[in-house]
């Protein structure tokens, strides 16, 4: 029996790969994404805090959007008091609801991820044609604004249609970050070339934590240093890259932020025995390090 596959890499062990270290002989990479998003009012997707009701359902809408007037500044806040750098998973719409949230992190030197357009729509059910527009229109809104354009790329919704990571390399994307398979980077076959995927988080991750699976605060934090411990551990016999997946409008909340301040701080703390970075320094240190061979086994 032959399973409908992907084709994107091939199978291999983390236990069977070669050896590497990342800056300064690091073996854990560590970064924070702050995902920023902007929603259509009444309409189009949202994460729920309650049950949504008939449209407006401004219960759930005025909760995400405590995110961008609250939420958001008071984690860079934390940001600046622990020196931690951190990557904005930007919806491009946000830059014309409210552009001096974004202008505060790209002030301090964050870097910025191309997040589509808005959380309230899904790419993966858009033709290809709209898939390729969708990418197209949050990229060059970005580019206009903060001057470059972005190197990595998280779908809303961590969602991907069969072409998406084809489309992503024919735009120019160097890494992205919706493959949630692995703790080291791995490069993917695409029809123009190769694109990397950079580990990101499913679980260490504030809406599958809190707001599906309802972990407390405390809880999170927890689920935080317990990962970010063990994998340390493990990166003595493997180099690993850890995530840690925020937004603004969850953990913004003043009950959630004091255990995510203790969970950052216990990490902050250990800087000088694990490399604190950005998703995009990590994918150019692993594709200078190890860049893709179309004839090797693909890790």
């Amino acid at each position: 029996m032959t399973l409908r596959t992907h084709d994107r890499y091939d199978y291999r062990a983390i236990n069977d790969r070669p050896d590497f270290c990342w800056p300064e002989g690091k073996r854990l990479a560590v970064y924070v994404a702050l995902n920023l998003e902007h929603f259509a009012f009444g309409e189009g997707l949202g994460a729920e805090l309650i049950p949504g009701g008939p449209a407006p359902d401004v219960p759930n809408f005025a909760w995400r959007e405590y995110g961008n007037r609250v939420g958001a500044w008071r984690l860079l806040d934390m940001f600046e008091e622990l020196a931690l750098p951190s990557a904005l998973l930007l919806n491009s719409s946000l830059l014309d609801h409210c552009p001096s949230l974004a202008a505060a992190f790209l002030a301090r030197g964050d870097e910025i991820v191309g997040h589509g357009r808005t959380n309230s729509e899904r790419q993966s059910v858009l033709s290809e044609g709209g898939e390729s527009a969708l990418i197209g229109d949050a990229t060059a809104r970005i580019a206009a604004w903060c001057g470059q354009r972005p190197r990595g790329w998280l779908g809303p919704w961590l969602a991907q249609s069969h072409v998406t990571p084809d489309l992503l390399k024919e735009a120019g994307y160097e890494y992205l970050l919706d493959w949630c398979h692995d703790d080291q980077p791995v490069w993917m076959r695409t029809r123009s070339g190769a694109i990397l995927s950079v580990p990101y988080p499913q679980e260490i991750n504030d809406i599958p934590a809190i707001a599906v699976r309802r972990a407390s605060a405390a809880e999170f934090a927890d689920m935080i240093i317990d990962q970010f411990e063990e994998m340390l551990a493990q990166s003595a016999a493997q180099p690993l890259g850890m995530g840690i997946a925020l937004h603004a409008y969850i953990v913004g909340q003043p009950f959630r932020l004091r255990h995510l301040r203790r969970a950052l701080a216990h990490i902050a703390a250990r800087r000088d025995d694990v490399w604190i970075t950005k998703p995009g320094a990590i994918a150019q240190h692993y594709a200078a390090l190890s860049p893709f061979d179309a004839s090797a086994k693909s890790s």
